[in-house]
This record gives structure tokens, C-alpha cells and sequence, in this order.
């Protein structure tokens, strides 16, 4: 650590981490917020994992064909292009904000500036997966593996800072969101140039990310953290790219048939954790079946256009994805797509709304809210 930071200024950032970290344990009132006092985050920290769903600059540095750094990306973000593949919110930021946290940056701003980590770090990285060597055909890109290892620098440089115990204390009672999945299909398994297929059939292949995706949630555990909320795969095989695969723009139901496989046993992988991890919470989102329902009611939620992006080329404007200074759709809270691959910011904030307070028929065991609010 003293390789990072003078012993000055590691005091004084000890002294900032030391009154930010009280602030956010303070017990807070609801009379409080009631009277018009400023609301306190629920918890001290979020910390997110995932690939371009939640992405929200971290490959903009990098080698990587997977970037979204460019207008008309951010149209509607109020810092413009960031590396968020959305035109606005992602629906990490939109939970983000329902548990009272600023916008949390991206690990590539914050290394070596922790004191920028208060609140949370953004792992994320578009085009990965829960297999390294998914995503390959993008060049560059950080791999679950990778931000794992990145969460471990970001916890020792806060132990160093805060103390062990205080940090440890803190990360406890921080949320991890995590998102996986859709890159180990999309951009592993359905790729032609990738051997996967003939090594394992749907059911062994889901076998095997499973198995990976469980021991890496169990280091996340190792290494601090106990309250995390897991986000299943999405309706992949009804994206504009899938769809613009086929004259008649149906949803594949061969891609559905490989999400629905590996998401019925992730729940049980959860709970599987949930009761071997002491102290524990492994939350359950499901993505899929609320995202299924906007696709199959798009009216009922406010959407109008279904079926192609708001941004891009070709059949169902999923063909090729948005390209720099395209000009997107003018009605963009109409569309359920903004992209080829990826929800509009109109989705995403339905989405973290929904989970951030729904029934257990959306997340479980609890909702985010009650994560949130546990006791230590």
C-alpha cells in the first residue's frame, strides 16, 4: 500500500473513508426523511460484476471491439457517452440509486484512487462471461475471473485504509449485483469459431458454467462479502440479433431452450450457497420472466415496439448494433431495445424498480429493499 499512498495522505484518506463509513451505518428514521432531511444510502457500498448489461466504462481503455464510448450511446445519460451500453441508465444504476448511492464508477477510474471507491466500484466489463474464454472474439475484455481478482485489490487497499475490522464490517453489510450468462451463449457456445458445442451438449455446458459460477461466488464470500443479488440470463433468443437471424422475426426457441437450462439451476445453486455460507444472502432476480412478460405485454408497461432496436442496422435493426453518430429512434421510451443485444434505459429502470421491491415471484428469498435494511 505505501507504494500507492504517501503516509499523509493515506491519513487523511483514512479520516474521509473513517466519516463516510459512520455516516452511512448511522441509524437513519424514516421521520427523518419524512421532514424533509437528506435521505442516508441504505447500505455503505454497492460493488457490480457483470458484461455490457451493466458495463459502464471499463472497457473504454482497453483493445476491445466491445465499446460503447460514442454517441449516440449516453443520448440520454446526463454525462453523455460513459461506456454504458444504453442510451441512459443501466439497471445497475437504476438499483444504484433506489438504496440512496450516487452513480458508482468504474474499477478503470478508480484504481489507484481509492478514495473515488467510497460508495462502490463497477467491475464490469461488455463481451464477459463466467468462462474466461468467453467474449474472445472482442480482443480485450476482463473476464469474471479478473474483476474478482480486481474486487481483492479494491478490499486490500480499503483494509489498509479503514482497518480490517471497520472494512470488514462494511463490506458485510455492502451489495454485490452480479450479472452473468448471456456471453458463455451468445458469444461462446452459439459462435461457429468456438469448439464448444462439439465438447458439450446444452445440458453439460450449463453443468459446467454452474459449477464455475458457484465457486466464484463462493471467493466473492472469502473475501468479504455476504449480501448479493444474482441476476438470471435475459430472453435471449428474442433480442433484434437473434431475431434478424430469421425472415419471420420469431424468438428462437433453441436459444430460450439453453438460458431456460442454465437458469433452472442457478436458483438451486443459491440456495445451495445460502445454506452452506454462514450468514449469507444469495438473492435470486428474475430477468428472464420480467422481461419475458414486458415482450409478451409491452403495452401494459408503456412500450409500443417490441421487436427491433432503437438503434441499428438491417432486419429488426439487430443486424449490426448502433454505430457512432447513428441517429437513434426520436421515441426512445417506446422501444424495449435500444440496441441489437441490449434493454433501453426505459427497461432497466422497470426492471430495478420491480426488483427493488417486488414479490418473491420476481426476487427471493427477499427483495433488495429488505437485503438492504437486514440487521447486521
Amino acid at each position: 500500500m505505501a507504494s500507492l499512498l504517501s503516509i499523509s495522505s493515506a491519513s487523511s484518506l483514512f479520516m474521509l473513508f473513517f466519516l463516510l463509513f459512520l455516516q452511512a451505518f448511522a441509524p437513519y428514521s424514516t421521520a427523518q426523511e419524512a421532514a424533509g432531511g437528506e435521505r442516508r444510502p441504505l447500505v455503505p457500498a454497492m460493488f457490480v460484476f457483470g458484461d455490457s448489461l451493466i458495463d459502464n466504462g471499463n472497457n473504454n481503455n482497453l483493445p476491445s471491439l466491445a465499446k460503447a464510448n460514442y454517441l449516440p450511446y449516453g443520448i440520454d445519460f446526463a454525462g453523455g457517452p460513459t461506456g454504458r451500453f444504453a442510451n441512459g441508465y443501466t439497471i445497475a444504476d437504476g438499483i444504484g440509486e433506489l438504496l440512496g448511492l450516487p452513480l458508482i464508477p468504474p474499477f478503470s477510474q478508480v484504481s489507484g484512487n481509492i478514495n473515488s471507491a467510497i460508495n462502490g466500484v463497477n467491475y464490469a466489463s461488455a463481451a464477459a462471461g463466467i468462462l474466461d474464454i468467453s467474449g474472445r472474439n472482442f480482443v480485450s475484455l476482463i473476464p469474471f475471473n479478473q474483476q474478482i481478482r480486481n474486487f481483492a485489490s479494491t478490499m486490500e487497499q480499503f483494509s489498509t485504509i479503514l482497518g480490517a475490522q471497520t472494512a470488514s464490517d462494511s463490506i458485510a453489510r455492502s451489495v454485490l449485483f452480479i450479472g452473468f450468462g448471456s456471453n458463455d451463449y451468445l458469444n461462446n457456445y452459439l459462435m461457429p469459431n468456438y469448439n464448444t458445442r462439439f465438447q458439450y451438449d446444452g445440458d453439460q455446458f450449463s453443468d459446467l458454467l454452474i459449477q464455475h459460477y458457484s465457486n466464484q461466488l463462493e471467493t466473492l464470500y472469502n473475501l468479504g462479502a455476504r449480501r448479493f443479488i444474482i441476476a438470471n440470463v435475459g430472453v435471449l433468443g428474442c433480442i433484434p440479433y437473434v431475431l434478424s437471424q430469421n425472415l419471420t422475426s420469431h424468438c428462437s426457441s433453441e436459444v430460450n431452450n439453453l438460458v431456460i437450462n442454465f437458469n433452472s439451476k442457478l436458483q438451486p445453486m443459491l440456495r445451495n450457497l445460502n445454506t452452506n455460507l454462514q450468514g449469507s444472502q444469495f438473492l435470486h432476480m428474475d430477468i428472464y420472466n420480467m422481461f419475458k412478460d414486458i415482450l409478451e405485454n409491452p403495452r401494459k408497461y408503456g412500450f409500443s415496439v417490441a421487436n427491433r432496436g432503437c438503434c441499428g442496422i438491417g432486419r429488426n435493426s439487430g443486424q449490426i448494433s448502433c454505430l457512432p453518430f447513428q441517429t437513434p429512434c426520436p421515441n426512445r421510451d417506446q422501444y424495449v431495445f435500444w440496441d441489437a443485444f441490449h434493454p433501453s434505459s426505459a427497461v432497466n429502470i422497470k426492471l430495478a424498480r420491480k426488483s427493488f421491491s417486488g414479490s418473491s415471484d420476481i426476487i427471493s428469498p427477499m427483495n433488495i429493499q429488505q437485503l438492504a435494511t437486514l440487521n447486521p
